[in-house]
């Protein structure tokens, strides 16, 4: 760097960092905003209020653990300046003020609509006689006879409560059948049984539509048949969060596979975080259970409502009410899929999800399984669908007698389990799965395949920035490259002997890696544009992405700022950089889009003057993407491809004004207005509705 750009360098002072989490649970709140907003169908306006309390669960597990192991060592503030006690005292009020904010939106704005529409979610004290007579029925019969109620008493100590559980506490008076003089009993519910209950219809001539209840409203309710002979003063629902982050430390032990298996076992049982319970539950039974959990008062949530209200989600899938729904759409399926060799050697070809199908993934993996031609398959998995036809097509390749190579993440968080069951069903198939690099996880999407064609090989490669997940490719925005272009199956190659074999860091062509040269790669472009701008020259940057909090390179968006740099984010998540400060990144614009599909493709574009390069990738500008996984960046180097990525990807978005909501320099968001001009959602504009 020259002496004038370093005399121009931006200091590192804590008040350009915004807070990772305190970021990150700002999102939630625009994801509750679309609860709120009245111009949604009703049961989407339903799931996104779950999908806030879902997004919060996993806050606690993973997020707020880190935070809280940070303040009890006593670490130093981080570069936003916040010291960990400080920052964990602040997620407790955020995250209190958004929990009342996701029950009053349930209570007093969803509730009476849904029964405005026919659809009741009726509580204790509003059920009918003919309900609560059902109900009690119900609950002899289908709910009492898998139930374990157990007394607390020096025989039976406080059981473990399992993360996330659904629980009841039951303060009793009087002696049971031995003379034990009765105190506190506690009541699990058993994961077999569902958290809603679809009541029947009771009295076919009142026409009230459906009606669902809470199984903890059951269990509160009826809690008397549990211990009769005795006297129930209260029963009051509870739930604790716990930490969820597995702890194996990788290079330490010999087989991953195994030791990650151990860990899973306790998962569930890891330290609390959070407990949510009945606002009416007495101050000693709480006083009790925080005791028991080792919790402070700071991790109490009183609820006012069901603890578990996520569950209500399980009311928008058992609602047969299209018009209270979005309108189906139909992905559009790309001419030439019949035979996608053929199709790719006359050039690349880009699906955009979920506008464009899935499909032609899954039939590049059939026909190569089939293909007598196809010598090799090459694949990463991260995430997929339970009942993948991807694996079925692998399998059927490796049975086959085709060389095919998995690289199985198992350490993708939550997933552990499944992509356990998924590297032993492959390993038994004969495929070669390989469990990544120890201290990276492999979070790439790549498929490589090998064919013989005139007498040489010939390599196809499929690149997303989204997993090979046929469910979440109709719910997330994401781009996927299919191409036969040689550098690029170079590449692919390389990095694939670089995952299943031991080699120094390969030097690529076209590809970026993490942690190898895509961190430097991303600053190196970063400051060629900040390099044109000093030099008189248009620099512009375009870039989206999940989150963005790795400090160099939100350090060289400043100092590119302060060069007179255009830069425009669009970041859905957590994002550490504060736009429009004075001096600093006056010439910066975040946005962060919330809409109908979850935003998950990272597009990055550098206007280069007038030589743009555009790249799709699996890695968000996070410290962890960038040095300590395994990720790459693709270029789009068709012409016309890369044109259509910059307008869908990018430039509809900055033109977005339904779904789009605007970051400034104090960290607030605030919803993106149309301001007389016709509303435009760049992920509903390319869409094609099926008919209702």
């Amino acid at each position: 760097m020259d002496s004038a750009v370093q005399a121009k360098s931006v200091p590192a002072s804590s008040e350009l960092y915004l807070n990772r989490e305190l970021s990150q649970l700002a999102f939630n709140w625009r994801v509750l905003e679309q609860a709120r907003d009245p111009t949604l169908p009703l049961l989407e306006r339903l799931r996104y209020l779950c999908i806030s309390c879902t997004n919060l669960d996993e806050f606690f597990e993973i997020r707020c653990g880190a935070v809280r192991q940070a303040a009890e060592l006593g670490l130093p503030a981080g570069r936003d300046g916040l010291a960990p006690a400080t920052l964990l005292d602040e997620i407790h009020s955020r995250a209190a003020r958004l929990v009342e904010g996701q029950y009053h939106c349930f209570h007093d704005e969803l509730k009476p609509a849904l029964a405005a529409q026919g659809i009741h979610l009726p509580e204790r004290h509003e059920w009918t006689p003919r309900q609560t007579d059902w109900l009690r029925a119900h609950f002899q019969t289908d709910i009492m006879p898998v139930l374990s109620p157990l007394a607390l008493d020096p025989a039976h100590p406080f059981p473990k409560i399992l993360n996330k559980s659904l629980n009841v506490v039951v303060v009793l008076e009087g002696r049971d059948a031995f003379g034990r003089e009765g105190h506190l009993a506690i009541v699990r519910a058993p994961r077999s049984l569902p958290r809603i209950i679809r009541l029947p219809e009771l009295d076919p001539k009142a026409g009230q539509g459906e009606s669902f209840v809470f199984l903890s409203s059951v269990l509160s309710a009826f809690a008397q048949d549990l211990f009769p002979g005795m006297r129930v003063l209260g029963a009051h629902q509870f739930r604790v969060t716990r930490n969820a982050e597995l702890t194996v430390i990788e290079d330490a032990v010999d087989n991953l596979a195994l030791a990650l298996r151990d860990e899973l076992a306790g998962r569930g049982y890891l330290r609390a975080e959070r407990l949510e319970i009945d606002a009416a539950c007495p101050d000693d039974v709480v006083a009790l259970l925080l005791d028991n959990f080792g919790l402070t008062a700071r991790a109490l949530y009183r609820i006012h409502g069901p603890v578990n209200l996520s569950r209500v989600a399980r009311v928008c899938r058992m609602v047969e009410r299209p018009d209270l729904k979005f309108p189906p759409f139909q992905p559009r399926l790309p001419p030439g899929t019949d035979s996608l060799f053929e199709r790719l050697r006359e050039g690349d070809l880009l699906l955009h999800h979920p506008g464009d199908s899935f499909a032609p993934v899954l039939e590049l993996v059939r026909q190569a399984a089939d293909d007598p031609d196809v010598l090799a398959i090459k694949q990463t998995l991260y995430r997929t669908a339970r009942e993948s036809p991807i694996v079925e097509h692998l399998v059927r390749a490796a049975r086959g007698g085709k060389d095919v190579t998995v690289v199985v993440e198992l350490r993708a968080r939550f997933d552990e389990e499944a992509n356990l069951r998924l590297a032993d069903r492959l390993q038994e198939a004969g495929v070669q799965v390989v469990y990544g690099v120890v201290g990276h996880k492999a979070h790439a999407k790549m498929l490589l395949i090998v064919r013989r064609e005139d007498g040489a090989l010939r390599r196809y490669v499929h690149l997303s920035t989204g997993n090979y997940h046929s469910d979440t490719a109709r719910a997330y925005t994401d781009f996927g490259l299919l191409s036969a272009d040689p550098d690029i199956g170079n590449d692919v190659h390389l990095i694939f002997q670089q995952l299943s074999g031991l080699a120094a860091p390969p030097r690529l062509a076209r590809l970026l890696e993490s942690p190898f040269t895509l961190h430097r790669g991303v600053l190196e472009k970063i400051r060629r544009e900040t390099a044109h701008a000093r030099h008189g020259r248009k620099g512009r940057i375009l870039a989206k992405m999940n989150a963005i909090n790795e400090p160099e390179v939100v350090r060289a968006l400043y100092e590119a700022s302060r060069a007179g740099v255009e830069i425009d984010l669009i970041v859905r998540g957590a994002c550490a950089l504060r736009p429009g400060i004075a001096g600093v990144s006056d010439t910066v614009r975040v946005r962060s889009i919330v809409g109908r599909f979850l935003e998950h493709h990272r597009i990055w574009w550098f206007g280069n003057d007038d030589a743009p390069e555009l790249f799709c990738s699996s890695a968000d500008w996070l410290e962890r993407n960038l040095l300590r996984r395994i990720e790459i960046a693709f270029p789009i180097l068709d012409p016309a491809l890369a044109r259509r990525v910059l307008q869908e990807g990018l430039l509809d978005y900055l033109a977005d004004n339904r779904d789009a909501w605007l970051l400034g320099p104090d960290g607030r968001y605030e919803k993106c207005r149309a301001d007389g001009d016709p509303p435009f959602s760049a992920q509903l504009a390319r869409l094609e509705p099926l008919p209702r």
